[in-house]
């Protein structure tokens, strides 16, 4: 049988495997590797293929709405008329959200998008016995593992 889990790189999973060699399972039955996580930056525009569930245009359509409304009621005093001023200021407004928008992405929220959740930074492979599995996976829940799972 073999149980995969995977951890954060901290005193926790030391201390799972010290554990686990207590309880009776063999060093040359563990087996844990050090995982690399993405350190480029996340795109900030989607693709076809991929797509962060972030909106850049919610902003923009919100103001396109507004300017249109008060620059068709301007544009009733204008000389090119409601209908012109009316599309001229949503054009505008919705320049204007999406600057506002793409700002917050890419200074206000780019820390946070980098350092957002918990990353798996070691998956850690145990060979055991049948009969060992449930201990060694609630040794594996008390060290706080972010993952656990079995296959025959």
């Amino acid at each position: 049988m073999h149980i995969f889990s995977t951890f954060e790189t901290t005193s926790y999973l030391e201390m799972a495997i010290s554990e686990l060699e207590k309880k009776g399972v063999k060093r040359e039955s563990i087996f844990a590797v050090p995982l690399d996580n993405r350190s480029e930056e996340l795109k900030i525009f989607d693709t076809l293929h991929r797509s962060d569930g972030t909106s850049l245009i919610d902003i923009g359509m919100a103001l396109a709405t507004a300017f249109s409304v008060i620059g068709a009621s301007i544009g009733f005093k204008l000389s090119w008329g409601p209908i012109y001023w009316g599309l001229l200021s949503a054009v505008i407004g919705f320049l204007v959200g999406f600057a506002i928008r793409l700002f917050i992405e890419l200074v206000i929220k780019k820390k946070k998008r980098l350092l957002k959740g918990k990353h798996s930074e070691v998956i850690m492979m145990i060979k055991c016995e049948e009969s060992q599995v449930e201990t060694i996976e609630n040794i594996l829940w008390d060290h706080f593992a972010l993952g656990v799972g079995k296959v025959e």
